[in-house]
Formats: C-alpha cells, structure tokens, sequence
C-alpha cells in the first residue's frame, strides 16, 4: 500500500506527462489523495541530554550526540566517514542524502576532542562508527541504541532516532535561525517541508494563557 504522498507525486507525474509531452488537455478527473498533517514528535534539550547520560557505551553515546546537533538521518550517520568531517571548519559534508543531494551541516565544537580521539587511527575512507566486526553499522542497530536510552531515561514521548532531527531543526528556529537557513542544513527540497517545524515552535501560541490560569 503507497502512503498518499507518493500516491499524489504519481498522479502529478501523469498530469504533467499527459499535459506537457503528449499536449493532451483532456482534465483527468482523479482527485489527490488526502496528505496527513501530523506535526513532528520533539524532544527538548533536556530530554536530549537525559537521553546522551542513559547511554553508557562512549561510541554508542557520540552516535546521538553527533545526529542531534547535525541534524543527521539515521542512515547518514551510520554513512557518515572520517573524510566527511572537518574539525578545523567544523562542518559535516553529507553526500548523496535523500535525492542523491550532497549537503553542509554543523559539526559541534564540543565534540571535536572526543570524535578526533575516535577518528586519530582511521583511514580517510573509514566509517566514523564502526561496528564491532568492522564496516557500517547497521540502521537498526542505531534505532536500537537510541530506543535504549529512551527507556533508560524514562521518556514517555513515542520518540525515534528521526526525532533528533526534528529537535535540531526545531531548537535553531527557537534560537532565531532563519527558516531557510535550516532548509539548507535539513538539506530539504522545498521550503513548506521546513515550515511544518515553525507549527511546533509557535511562540505566539506558547504565549496563550490557558483559560483556566
């Protein structure tokens, strides 16, 4: 079964080929599939931080540590190689993400001595997290060590490892980073993906005194 999202970008292919290539304007008389509007499951900084202290592994622990503040998909920082960070720069160059696209995002300082300590033996190509056979990780393994320290930290929320994005993105809007400056680093297409982020950060609504106060 197709979500409805990809259901729609079919119809709109077939729209477009029907219009454009074989200059057919007969209507097609097939309505869009209903998108849900589900807003993203965030977790705060100090959800984030009960989550790195429950993980006691210290590689395990830099794998969240390092998604989180480069607002990194699970399968990129399994993919992620030694020759795709610059500590001096402190940058991450994500390559050949979602859409084949390469992209930029932010390595924190905090983490340089302890990643650098981590990668100090490594070839260029190497993976920065190996697993314990050596080679990738695998994306379950990942999951798995996020749900762990979910757990571990007694956090209610239905989180996954994708919830560290949505936190990144969500925590620089609340500091005052530009939305579009966070389309880039998210690496997202089109803008209205982004904008479903400014819904959860709302500070007008924040603002709203209950009507029982």
């Amino acid at each position: 079964v197709l979500a409805n999202l990809t259901i729609n970008l079919h119809l709109q292919a077939i729209k477009y080929f029907y219009r454009e290539i074989m200059k057919n304007s007969t209507a097609i008389d097939v309505k869009f599939a209903k998108t849900a509007s589900k807003l993203p499951i965030v977790l705060s900084r100090n959800e984030i931080q009960k989550i790195l202290s429950a993980i006691e592994n210290k590689k395990h622990s830099l794998i969240i540590a390092l998604a989180y503040p480069g607002g990194l998909r699970v399968s990129e920082i399994i993919s992620l190689k030694v020759k795709d960070l610059n500590l001096a720069e402190l940058t991450i160059h994500i390559k050949g993400a979602k859409g084949n696209k390469d992209r930029i995002t932010l390595f924190p300082e905090k983490l340089r001595a302890d990643i650098g300590k981590l990668i100090s033996n490594k070839n260029l190509d190497d993976y920065v997290f190996e697993s314990n056979r050596g080679g990738r990780l695998t994306e379950r393994i990942a999951q798995k060590i996020f749900d762990n320290a979910l757990k571990k930290a007694r956090i209610k929320k239905e989180a996954t490892f994708h919830s560290l994005r949505h936190s990144f993105a969500t925590h620089l809007l609340e500091n005052g980073v530009d939305v579009r400056y966070v389309q880039e680093l998210l690496g997202h297409a089109n803008i209205r993906t982004t904008q479903i982020y400014t819904k959860v950060t709302n500070p007008m609504l924040k603002n709203i005194k209950s009507p029982l106060e």
